[in-house]
């Protein structure tokens, strides 16, 4: 991961991959935990890199 402590929306979308609706889908539906810092919603990298390793694996035969 990166040496920051937490990231913006957009950041953390883009380094996990995905676009900002899907994460804020993650985050809407608790998957994924977020906090609000006045108007600005933040994601600890902690809980990016748990999220991103509680995601399933794909199986072999669903493989692209």
């Amino acid at each position: 991961m990166q040496d920051k402590l937490a990231f913006s929306e957009p950041e953390a979308a883009k380094l996990a991959g995905i676009g900002r609706t899907k994460l804020r889908e993650e985050i809407q539906h608790g998957r994924l935990t977020a906090k609000r810092v006045g108007k600005r919603i933040i994601i600890a990298a902690a809980d990016l890199q748990l999220w991103i390793e509680r995601l399933p694996p794909v199986a072999e035969s669903n493989a692209a």
